[in-house]
């Protein structure tokens, strides 16, 4: 029953006129973010942060979430009609989906996605209040030891998931982190990196880092290459309720990527791209006629998107309950709320209950929204696919611009800005990946004060991490996890030490 109060009381919070349009402006832009391919909702988020920073914690969150969830409804779009997924976690809907469009069957497959989409995300919600409580009371146990090994363990399963090499991945890790402590040592007072640069002392804004590793790169990556004309499949777009027959075939797959999404979306590193995918895998090899999959199975649009927005509502519960993201999305959340003085962790949900179940409640509200916004604004968004990108990219460019001055008020923040997005551009170009950069960067200061915090505990000893339990599970697994990949490295260059002697 305290549940259902408290979540009532959510309703009362997000029906306030400011967050109610709020919960609304962030589904819509998620949703169009997600049916403009290249973007994607953390070049979005990014762009907006500024925006948000005059607004209340639960204003800014219930809009930035928006975006986040809003954006995996959107990317199905796309995927069906031009066969380009507006976001990664849409790649897979592509395969089916593409395929159903050119059948003329492309009503439904925008159908199916959409009220999939809302089932995955309904229930996802339902987890998150289920388990956030639960994880929120056993994390009052975690103390410095414990956060460093957990934070260890994020950081490391994202590098060993990364899409490309493991080692350049551990690169942007650790550039990350060192970009996080420029500034005051928190413990000594003392200036790091700061070059004689007053405005450093108080370290870099998440706002230019962020607007300009992914907003300002985005556009130089689209000025360097020649962007081929989007044509947008010719088909008369009807029925777009799926019949009986549909919703035989997809209410399991839908189920399944539901429950598949949620606890992927939980795990650092997995989040809706690797839910996705895997829900995929899992329908083709437990269908009676796997064959069918890639010709147009509605089974392979229903279960991949409701497994990414399933994943959204998973993600939520470490970043909230633990202060833990588990995908940069998540840690530009995290970084929007400490800005705001609100720091998530075991007693979030004490603390800030309101700010916690106003969120809730805001997602229940925003898939909602999202079906009515989806089904018949079809017409719309299929126009909106057509503005040039030569329109697009300049309003980016002076979105980010006008934000990341009005923060402070400083031409600094301005420089920061264009400095990280040539970077952004750079490590874009040679296939450098920005999600462990910025994960680190956020988690850098909580990475090096919880270690240093437990240094002091135990006098100076590393034992500290191996005896107590949780601890010690944590950084088992990172080691485990590290040795995985440099032992079969070494076994391979070992192997071919002789082949090289031989030859020679």
């Amino acid at each position: 029953m305290d549940v259902i109060h408290q979540l009532i009381s959510g309703f009362y919070v997000v029906c306030e006129p400011t967050n109610l349009l709020a919960c609304f402006v962030g589904v819509f832009i998620g949703t169009l973010i997600g049916v403009l391919p290249g973007i994607g909702p953390v070049g979005a988020m990014s762009i907006l942060l500024p925006a948000t920073l005059k607004a209340s914690p639960i204003t800014s969150l219930i809009l930035l979430a928006g975006i986040y969830y809003g954006a995996m409804y959107g990317g199905s779009t796309t995927s069906i009609l031009v066969n380009i997924p507006g976001e990664a976690a849409s790649v897979v809907t592509c395969l089916d989906g593409y395929q159903m469009a050119r059948q003329g069957r492309a009503g439904r497959a925008l159908g199916i996605s959409a009220f999939g989409s809302f089932i995955a995300g309904t229930l996802s919600i339902f987890g998150l209040m289920l388990l956030a409580p639960l994880l929120a009371s056993m994390a009052l146990q975690f103390g410095p030891p414990e956060y460093f090994s957990l934070i260890c363990l994020g950081l490391t399963l994202l590098i060993y998931m990364a899409s490309g090499s493991i080692i350049r991945a551990f690169m942007m890790a650790a550039f990350g982190i060192i970009t996080g402590c420029i500034g005051q040592d928190p413990h000594t007072g003392s200036s790091r990196f700061v070059f004689g640069i007053p405005d450093l002392l108080d370290g870099i804004g998440l706002a230019p880092f962020v607007m300009g590793l992914f907003g300002i790169s985005e556009v130089f990556m689209n000025i360097e290459q020649q962007l081929t004309k989007r044509s947008i499949f010719n088909t008369k777009i009807k029925g777009l309720l799926p019949d009986r027959q549909d919703w035989k075939d997809s209410i399991m797959p839908i189920l399944r990527g539901s429950v598949l999404g949620f606890f992927l979306g939980i795990l650092p590193g997995g989040g809706a791209v690797l839910s996705s995918f895997t829900s995929y895998a899992v329908e083709k090899k437990i269908s009676k006629h796997p064959e069918k999959f890639g010709k147009g199975a509605i089974e392979g649009v229903a279960g991949p998107e409701s497994a990414n927005n399933s994943a959204t509502g998973g993600a939520f519960i470490p970043m909230l309950t633990l202060g833990i993201p588990p995908n940069v999305t998540m840690a530009l959340l995290l970084g929007a709320l400490m800005i705001h003085g609100v720091t998530p962790g075991p007693l979030f949900m004490r603390d800030h209950s309101q700010v916690f179940w106003g969120l809730v409640s805001s997602m229940y509200l925003g898939n909602v929204m999202l079906l009515v916004l989806n089904l018949p604004l079809i017409g719309l968004w299929v126009k909106v696919l057509k503005i040039p990108y030569k329109i697009l990219f300049p309003l980016i460019l002076l979105f980010c611009l006008i934000g990341a001055y009005t923060i402070n008020n400083s031409t600094v923040d301005i420089i920061l800005m264009l400095i990280f997005g040539v970077l952004g551009y750079l490590m874009r170009k040679y296939k450098f990946e920005g999600s462990p950069m910025v994960l680190a960067f956020i988690l850098g200061r909580m990475f090096e004060n919880s270690l240093r915090q437990s240094l002091i505990m135990s006098d100076g000893s590393f034992l500290i991490f191996f005896t107590r339990p949780i601890a010690a599970g944590g950084m088992t697994l990172t080691i485990l996890m590290l040795l995985s990949h440099v032992i079969p490295a070494l076994r391979k260059k070992r192997k071919a030490i002789p082949l090289e002697e031989e030859r020679t």
